[in-house]
């Protein structure tokens, strides 16, 4: 016969010699786990002694006689059914029944209550139940009960015995942890350490990876392998199997679909009740898998491009102004070798003039260069004009400064001698006509080598940006857009443009701003 666990047991055996008083001044802590004790109890009618015995014990006890009567329950019994005395239980089982409704945990209806299979005779080592009272609504707890049943010496049952725990704080507690689980975004599921088998997982985990609750719950580990492909899987395995943590490690997840996902996963032993378990979360890395992927495609696609670009193009680090790359166009142009380019020089020791780098770096600091107009050194020391637009960009995590160089040292040999055809013919200019020496004049250029009238064109930073876009076609509202400025705002650039370079037209203003290397644009990483 199945032994009642009552728990620790208290000094020696009950001795018919003792008094009942001494028998319950030696009980300590609870019964013991066998039923000799109930035999000298049992053997007659009288179980005064036996309820002294029973009645300071913390789970609760309650006696029913053969014929269904409830005969006794102690006050851990009473209090566990919200009563006062042994009536507010009921006088017998059927009354019991018509007072306290029984369900399982999962709700389901129980046919046969514990008294009713205890009177059939029945030993069961535990029943998890829900007890609530029809009297009143709010009472809703959770016992465990187990059964014992005592036979007389023809082998009759005598005394029929319930001991019922109450487990309502853990059922509440596992509720608690049911609601957050489920709650969390988080992807998570629970495996079960002895047949490592999937108990839980919670709505992340299934929308993450498109299984459905029941293609996961009952599953081993390796079935939905929560480890698939992890780098340090070996491991993973051997702390699953001892209980250990698991710490984080990549994975690769296979979807019912056929498909995979890329995720970090960890591991954290818990426990669910007396069961020990396995949580494990997970954070998806799929999407920055992509990105990743994504970003050397597009590094790919910059890297060819670079390369191949017929226009002098330097990449350089924002800080030092270092060079760390260089196409085949600028070693070409600058008699920069190959060897030399690779192995970076810096972008300051190109300038020929101290002002006009200062001009640069002042115009990169703001976060782009157009069209500056200044004179580079080559290798051989030689010296070519050049304009130099620069673009702040980022490569991987590192800030640089991508350079594109316009070599117009041959159309600025043209303008010299354009200049000084000019002044030649104006130096005997008695038998043009005042229009042709006006335009002529107009032509002229000033100490810094442009035309006349244009001198005092100082633009601003945003005009330049205007006008490079008004020479590559843009009109107004798409200027706009492109540089975030409003209609009215974009006009009155426009306006101011067209009174320093002293035009009135826009093709007059893009026929200037092509001849001053406005037309080129930046092609952006």
């Amino acid at each position: 016969m199945q032994r009642p666990r009552f728990g620790a047991s208290f000094a020696g055996r009950r001795n018919d010699s003792r008094s009942p008083a001494l028998c319950s001044a030696q009980l300590e802590y609870s019964v013991p786990r066998d039923e000799e004790w109930f035999s000298p109890l049992t053997t007659g009618v009288d179980r005064s002694q036996l309820r002294q015995i029973i009645a300071g014990l913390t789970e609760g006890v309650i006696l029913i006689e053969p014929d269904q009567t409830i005969a006794w329950a102690n006050e851990a019994a009473l209090g566990m059914h919200g009563a006062e005395d042994l009536a507010e239980l009921g006088a017998d089982v059927g009354a019991y029944r018509e007072k306290f409704a029984l369900r399982y945990r999962n709700h389901h209806v129980i046919e046969r209550y514990p008294m009713e299979r205890v009177v059939a005779g029945e030993a069961f080592d535990e029943v998890i139940v829900n007890v609530r009272r029809t009297d009143r609504p709010d009472f809703d707890v959770m016992h465990r009960i187990r059964s014992l049943v005592i036979t007389d010496a023809a082998g009759q049952p005598d005394c029929l015995v319930l001991v019922i725990t109450d487990v309502t704080p853990q059922f509440e507690a596992e509720e608690r942890f049911e609601r957050t689980f489920n709650a969390n975004p988080a992807p998570a599921v629970i495996c079960r350490l002895s047949d490592l088998r999937h108990v839980k997982v919670n709505l992340g985990f299934l929308e993450m990876t498109g299984y459905r609750r029941d293609d996961v719950i009952g599953r081993s580990v390796y079935e939905v392998d929560v480890l698939s492909e992890a780098k340090n899987r070996d491991l993973g395995i051997a702390r699953l199997k001892e209980g250990g943590t698991i710490p984080q490690m990549e994975a690769c997840l296979r979807l019912p679909d056929g498909g995979t996902r890329f995720v970090i996963v960890a591991g954290q032993p818990i426990d669910m009740g007396e069961e020990p378990c396995m949580l494990f979360t997970f954070a998806d890395l799929d999407l920055r898998k992509k990105a990743e992927t994504a970003l050397r495609q597009s590094e790919a696609r910059f890297a060819a491009a670079f390369r191949l670009t017929p226009v002098p193009t330097l990449l350089c680090r924002a800080e030092t102004f270092e060079v760390v790359g260089a196409n085949e166009a600028f070693g070409r142009i600058f008699g920069k070798e190959t060897e030399e380019t690779r192995n970076g020089f810096d972008l300051r020791d190109l300038w020929v003039k101290a002002e006009d780098r200062a001009r640069f770096e002042a115009a990169v600091a703001t976060g782009s260069a157009l069209g500056l107009e200044t004179c580079l050194r080559r290798q051989d020391g030689t010296e070519r004009d050049s304009l130099v637009s620069a673009e702040s960009v980022t490569i991987g995590e590192e800030a640089c400064i991508l350079v594109v160089l316009q070599d117009i040292t041959d159309r600025k040999r043209s303008e010299r001698e354009l200049f000084a055809a000019i002044e030649a013919v104006m130096a005997d200019a008695s038998w043009f006509s005042r229009g042709i020496i006006e335009r002529l004049s107009g032509l002229k250029p000033n100490e810094n080598g442009t035309r006349q009238g244009l001198a005092q064109a100082a633009l601003t930073p945003r005009e330049r940006e205007v006008l490079n876009l008004i020479c590559q076609g843009l009109a107004d509202p798409a200027i706009g857009q492109r540089l975030g400025l409003t209609p009215n705002t974009v006009r009155n650039h426009v306006a101011a443009l067209y009174r320093k370079l002293g035009v009135h037209r826009r093709g007059e203003a893009i026929v200037w701003g092509r001849e001053n290397g406005f037309a080129a644009s930046l092609t952006r990483p």
